[in-house]
């Protein structure tokens, strides 16, 4: 009698061990960028559009990725694509701790990026498989995945603030660097603890002729919110630790609350699991975007420590699972074979979203009106993204 796989065997571990994916690709890769987005600026004289052009190079290369990931799919298989973008990635955020040359930085950061949507697509993709295995568990496998984001996001609110210290203590020139080194460390260690687990799931290689159904327009109001919600969320995780930095809040403060939004994320694939199941069109979009459009417009308007909390715990609790209202939409809406490219496709109008997000914000908050009317701006796009996934219809009546 054959043992039965871990995915099969124990596929709630499985899925925290495949979560370490999202982990790096968004939670240490990107969203550590917002910590250090203030020492990096006062260190560097960047203007905030520069600071935030530093995102839009992640962006850019996290879109270039997400269009090349069908066809390395293809090539290399899901399991082998995923564990390359990760050792890619770790080496890219280490490299970060070497150079301080803004040039070089934008080139990494466009790297990192393409490295980390590989992971990303292809997480998602092993994540959507072993959530078809579960039955009514889907939601939250998938969810699982991609709360994963929330412990990069609560490692790095715990990383870098020690770096920093221990960069400041021994008289470190651009102490911000160590950080890097310290992201690109566990990135390595994350690395190595998904990659056994993950393989488990199976490798699930597309071959060139297998058909990949996947039509834009069956999706449009779909993807236009997904770009909406790129677009709006990031000026969010750019810019907020730096205006609660300029509002007065305290160092402590900051890297309770940036834990506290990361322990959110993780949290956030038990809260709508159930919806995610349920809704097989664009409700779920339409829910999670208005949800985050409420939480990014209160640092906007209140420094109350209270609110700002609050804020952060409400968008943590919401952002990626916006990001699993996707997934799953294609999941119940396409034949397994066409998944892939569902994901692809969703991934890719995500990134240029987030192309676009971080300079509109970061040119705005340059302006008289300051990072508050930045991140008015990003609600007015998260409202619209909620607006438009109302019209996103499901495809089939039931799978």
């Amino acid at each position: 009698m054959s043992t039965p796989s871990p995915a099969i065997a124990h596929p709630l571990a499985t899925a925290l061990a495949l979560s370490l994916g999202a982990a790096v690709a968004l939670g240490l890769s990107r969203f550590s960028y917002g910590l250090l987005l203030p020492p990096m600026r006062d260190d560097l004289g960047w203007s905030y559009l520069l600071a935030g052009a530093m995102n839009t190079c992640n962006a850019l290369g996290y879109f270039l990725g997400a269009l090349a990931t069908p066809a390395l799919l293809r090539r290399m298989g899901t399991w082998r694509l995923l564990i390359a973008g990760s050792v890619l990635a770790s080496i890219f955020m280490l490299l970060s701790g070497f150079v301080s040359d803004t040039t070089a930085l934008f080139l990494q950061r466009v790297c990192a990026g393409a490295a980390s949507a590989f992971v990303f697509v292809a997480g998602g993709v092993l994540a959507a498989r072993l959530g078809s295995l579960q039955g009514e568990r889907a939601g939250f496998i998938i969810g699982l995945y991609y709360g994963g984001t929330g412990f990069g996001i609560a490692l790095s609110a715990l990383l870098v603030p020690a770096a920093l210290s221990s960069a400041q203590q021994h008289g470190t020139p651009h102490g911000w660097q160590l950080a890097w080194l310290a992201l690109g460390a566990a990135c390595l260690l994350a690395t190595a603890l998904m990659a056994l687990p993950a393989k488990s799931i199976g490798e699930a290689r597309l071959m060139q002729g297998q058909a990949q159904r996947f039509a834009s327009k069956d999706f449009a109001c779909g993807l236009a919110a997904y770009f909406m919600f790129g677009a709006g969320y990031i000026g969010y995780m750019t810019f907020v630790v730096a205006l609660l930095r300029q509002q007065g809040m305290s160092p402590h403060l900051i890297t309770a609350f940036y834990t506290l939004l990361g322990l959110a994320v993780v949290a956030s694939s038990r809260i709508w699991a159930r919806m995610l199941d349920r809704n097989k069109g664009g409700q779920s979009l339409a829910i999670l975007n208005a949800l985050l459009g409420v939480a990014t417009l209160i640092p906007a308007l209140t420094s109350a420590a209270p609110l700002i909390f609050l804020s952060g715990l409400v968008f943590g609790a919401v952002f990626l699972s916006v990001v699993a209202s996707t997934t799953a939409l294609v999941r119940h809406n396409l034949p397994p074979e066409s998944w892939p490219a569902g994901i692809s496709a969703f991934t890719a109008v995500f990134a240029f979203g987030q192309i676009a997000g971080p300079v509109l914000v970061g040119w705005i908050a340059d302006g008289p009106a300051g990072l508050e009317r930045g991140l008015v701006a990003s609600s007015v796009l998260l409202f619209v993204g909620a607006a438009l996934a109302m019209g996103q219809k499901a495809l089939v009546a039931d799978r």
